[in-house]
């Protein structure tokens, strides 16, 4: 059986100062700090008898994030650019404001992108596939990822077995702190036990 453990790194500058996220380099506020460790405590508590591998976005916020709880389970994060959120673009570095006024499309399909440079989803679930697919072949039963919330709903619909176009439709999304545990039994069937479960941060 394989288990995975979803972390959606906690609270980040960018969540407080009305900027975009994206691929700008915000480091975790004082109050994410807090959160992360109090997330490693419980984790060390609930997962003492399995050991894990940890694979983190490489973008700042999640890195510290992971540091943050692998000091308390004694794993060193492995970073990821294929965890990174998605790239919007010219809005990096742009608050929340300007990238709504300025905004070149919005974003109705899976295809289709806010400005000439940004990322589409289509393509984040192409930089996701290939490290998904490597993941679930190995030979890790327990391995905690933490990355960001665009990212990990496109997980999240991978892990279930369905197609990119199903975004189109609908899609899981977690919140900054949450945390998800997931399985894939012996016979290859996935089960989503908890999505997003804050409790870890509080």
């Amino acid at each position: 059986m394989k288990t995975i453990i979803t972390i959606q790194h906690t609270q980040s500058i960018h969540h407080i100062n009305g900027m975009v996220g994206s691929w700008t380099d915000w480091e975790l506020s004082e109050l994410g700090v807090k959160q992360a460790n109090r997330m490693g405590e419980t984790l060390k508590a609930e997962l003492s008898e399995k050991r894990f591998v940890m694979y983190s976005s490489d973008l700042l916020r999640a890195r510290q994030t992971a540091e943050i709880i692998g000091n308390y389970l004694g794993l060193t994060p492995v970073f990821r650019t294929e965890l990174r959120e998605r790239n919007l673009g010219r809005c990096c570095g742009k608050s929340v404001r300007w990238m709504r006024e300025n905004m070149e499309m919005q974003e109705k399909t899976i295809d289709d992108r806010m400005f000439s440079d940004a990322e589409s989803r289509r393509d984040e679930w192409n930089q996701l596939e290939p490290f998904f697919n490597e993941i679930m072949s190995s030979n890790n039963e327990n391995i905690i990822i933490v990355s960001h919330g665009d990212l990990l709903s496109v997980f999240y619909t991978m892990f279930l077995g369905l197609s990119v176009e199903t975004i189109n439709a609908g899609e899981i999304f977690g919140l900054s702190g949450g945390v998800s545990h997931m399985f894939e039994n012996e016979e290859g069937k996935r089960f989503i036990k908890r999505i997003s479960d804050m409790s870890y941060i509080k």
